[in-house]
């Protein structure tokens, strides 16, 4: 009778510390899901600001058309790939997906205003002006909100890495979640704009 009130207890104790570390794992990854909608939040107002940017840009650059066109493709594909990257933070094919994307409107974003340099009458447009500046704060937003996503990132696949809570994960298939890394140098920094 006693053998059996003690299997029975260490049933007990055996589910319970099953829900706790599924309940863990399941708050974890909820976290670091909140923090990529965080990333998505301002990776919107960065793709709200760049048709702006572009029209503003417009009427200066008229023979800079193709740089412009690449700008909005760029932007149109990165919109499109935070959407499927968004719906699911943890697919690493969508992340990659979106960090390929975000490294393409960088470079056309980079491209666009080395080549408004040339133009000392878009440099001195006061919508220019308003606009970089809220894409170069938009941008320092991305950077705050991607560090909290990769630590959120970090504790999640932390915990479903170590012992014994990777039995858990194992069985209930938390997959691993893929950092937002920008590999690119040139994606890494803001683009830098000066309108002096």
């Amino acid at each position: 009778m006693i053998a059996l009130l003690v299997l029975l207890g260490l049933i007990v104790v055996l589910i319970l510390w099953t829900v706790g570390m599924y309940n863990g794992l399941v708050v974890l990854r909820n976290r670091f899901k909140n923090a990529f909608a965080q990333i998505d939040v301002q990776l919107k107002r960065r793709y709200d600001l760049i048709p702006n940017l572009v029209e503003t840009a417009k009427g200066y650059m008229e023979h800079e058309r193709e740089t412009l066109e690449a700008v909005i493709q760029a932007r149109n594909q990165a919109a499109s790939a935070g959407k499927a990257a968004a719906a699911n933070p943890g697919d690493a094919g969508a992340m990659a997906g979106l960090l390929g994307a975000e490294g393409m409107l960088t470079g056309a974003l980079g491209k666009l205003f080395a080549l408004s340099e040339a133009y000392p009458d878009l440099k001195a447009n006061q919508n220019m002006m308003q606009l970089t500046e809220e894409l170069t704060s938009t941008e320092n937003k991305i950077s705050f909100a991607r560090q909290a996503y990769n630590d959120a990132v970090t504790v999640y696949n932390t915990k479903r890495e170590v012992f014994p809570s990777n039995i858990i994960a194992g069985m209930f298939n938390f997959a691993p979640a893929v950092l937002f890394e920008v590999e690119d140098e040139a994606v890494k920094e803001a683009p830098k704009v000066s309108f002096d």
